[in-house]
């Protein structure tokens, strides 16, 4: 705003402008906002499916891609915008996908080409998007690749990390660093045809990619082309910071770690730095350099943004470089885990601010937030946060500014699976033992998608699923939420349909605040709009606030109720004085009115 100089000599207009001018500032900032056409991917609603337990087609306890398929109706009616499909190539499924041996073609297990041809052409039929997860960072050490680069076949030579190794004080061969492995022991594995060493950051049968080898890079960025080829609208990118390690010295040797006093479990990957593994540099141009693909693609072929999605758990300094900077864009949307991450064992109002704030108040301008409450990595939201706040999570990541991001039956409200060590199948735990496994464990939150109440919950009819079901499927489900116009999935669709729906949400700007230990407050306003308020009970006990006065006094003292959480007795369209607002634990409401 101009200084306008002559109001110095009218105290009144002086104290109203004072009075007046934070709101006068949001008014530009939201005639800004409104102006600007957002693309889809900037307000989108991501869902994550884990195609292995999301729907089996053929009766062998396993999801694939005609179960998919064949739900796609439900994706379109809870209101998804692009369904991410986790990893569907051809692999040996040591990490259930995450070891590739075949980029360009489809996991028999999963279905062939031609089923996901036809998956394509369903999802365009009702407007869906399909996005793949692309694990760029290594390969699977059955692939042909790697048997090539094992021989030094011609052009294959230096396509992973290899090293001699050292020699200890008696002389014999040891790794060539003490680095180690996300799945527990060393990340250096002696392969005796070739009588070096590889590089596997993850489990042994997946060896690291060499990205310092301009042939991988431009392989991997083929593997976009093609499937781009085939009507993708982008790529999930995983396990991204670590995709350079620091170079080795004039000899080929590696630096040791530093002991970060973390763990005192020596083969656990938290007991060191790990700051020569991951976070490089180099990476973040690698970043840029893909979506110079995606941008590249669009200009020649047209249609809709392509859309680059970054997981990075890193610190905000690193991952918001991979926004890009003034000159080079980078991906359109980093993924953002703070909400995992910094509410780990504990939650409350402040907390969830700082975790807000970690992410809008790092953010480079002009880019877009997105906001995550789980994936197939963690336990599930409702477990973690508790299932009395299932509502409350939900209603944050949809009336957040940006794009959200959901997780399989995070919509249903599911728990995790109990999954005993005879049924245990995910590395990360299997790599341990009976006594510790829970803490590396992943498949709990693997378990089937509950469809209904039936065998299987739905999901199969096989004899026996590949994991047991999760706790509480009989209620949680589906079929038994669609028919109750009072369910975590009744909730769901009403907060995507208001995200849909209103201009607030779409482009209005934002204020926040905990107003206590337990009470979190959201705020979206837009000039000529309906303002929406969200409002949590994020603590152990019932509260009475005063959102008015500790809040924001332009709030008018009465909003009307749209969306509740589940076990909220408020009534849908009732009246809410917000100046003496009750609230259970667990209880979080959307309310809508205009500011005075």
């Amino acid at each position: 705003m101009k200084t306008m100089g002559f109001l110095q000599f009218f105290v009144a207009p002086v104290a109203l402008l004072i009075l007046c001018g934070q709101r006068f500032c949001l008014a530009c900032q939201q005639q800004t906002e409104v102006e600007q056409r957002k693309d889809w991917w900037q307000t989108a609603q991501f869902y994550q499916i884990y195609p292995r337990s999301f729907m089996d087609s053929d009766g062998d306890g396993i999801g694939d891609l005609n179960g998919i398929t064949s739900r796609l109706e439900y994706l379109k009616d809870i209101g998804v915008t692009a369904a991410w499909l986790s990893p569907i190539f051809k692999s040996p499924m040591v990490d259930f996908g995450y070891d590739i041996s075949d980029f360009y073609e489809i996991q028999e297990e999963y279905g062939t080409m031609e089923d996901f041809r036809a998956l394509i052409a369903k999802a365009n039929l009702l407007g869906l998007k399909i996005i793949l997860d692309f694990v760029p960072n290594h390969s699977s050490n059955e692939s042909e690749w790697f048997k090539k680069s094992v021989k030094r076949e011609r052009g294959y030579e230096d396509y992973y990390v290899w090293s001699d190794g050292k020699l200890d004080a008696e002389g014999k061969r040891i790794p060539p660093s003490n680095w180690l492995q996300g799945f527990r022991g060393s990340a250096w594995e002696w392969r005796e045809e070739r009588q070096q060493y590889y590089l596997h950051q993850f489990a042994v049968q997946q060896a690291d990619l060499n990205y310092r080898n301009p042939t991988v890079v431009e392989q991997m960025k083929r593997i976009l082309r093609f499937w781009l080829d085939q009507g993708v609208a982008g790529f999930r990118c995983d396990a991204v910071p670590v995709l350079f390690e620091v170079e080795p010295d004039e000899n080929g040797q590696y630096p040791d770690e530093e002991v970060s006093g973390l763990t005192d479990d020596k083969d656990d990957r938290a007991y060191l730095k790990m700051d020569l593994v991951e976070n490089r540099p180099e990476t973040i141009d690698m970043v840029y350099q893909w979506r110079q693909v995606m941008d590249d693609y669009q200009r020649i072929h047209g249609g809709e943004t392509r859309v680059l999605l970054i997981e990075t758990y890193a610190p905000p300094a690193y991952t918001m470089q991979m926004y890009g900077n003034k000159s080079v864009d980078g991906a359109h949307l980093p993924f953002n885990f703070n909400l995992i991450t910094g509410l780990k064992s504990n939650i409350s109002a402040p907390l969830v601010e700082q975790t807000i704030d970690l992410w809008l108040k790092n953010m480079p301008a002009g880019r877009t937030a997105n906001w995550v409450i789980g994936n197939h990595d963690q336990r599930r939201a409702a477990s973690r946060y508790g299932t009395q706040r299932t509502d409350a999570m939900n209603m944050l990541v949809m009336t957040l500014p940006g794009a959200s991001v959901t997780y399989q039956g995070e919509e249903l409200g599911m728990i995790d699976g109990v999954i005993s060590w005879e049924d245990t199948v995910d590395p990360a735990a299997c790599n341990s033992n009976a006594d510790i496994y829970e803490k590396f464990t992943r498949d709990p939150s693997r378990t089937p998608f509950q469809w209904s109440a039936g065998t299987n919950a739905g999901f199969s009819d096989a004899a026996k699923t590949w994991l047991p079901l999760a706790p509480d499927y009989q209620t949680l489900n589906v079929e038994v939420e669609n028919a109750n116009t009072n369910s975590h999935l009744a909730i769901y669709k009403s907060l995507v349909e208001l995200r849909k729906t209103s201009k607030t949400l779409q482009n209005g700007v934002h204020k926040y605040k905990a107003i206590n230990d337990d009470i979190f407050v959201l705020e979206r306003s837009l000039k000529g709009e309906e303002t929406i308020v969200y409002i949590a009970n994020f603590g152990n006990e019932a509260k009475t606030v005063d959102v008015q006065n500790d809040f924001d006094a332009f709030l008018p003292s009465t909003m009307t109720l749209k969306i509740r959480s589940l076990d909220s007795i408020k009534a849908i369209g009732a009246d809410i004085n917000v100046k003496t607002l009750s609230l259970a634990v667990g209880e979080a409401v959307v309310l809508r009115g205009r500011p005075k």
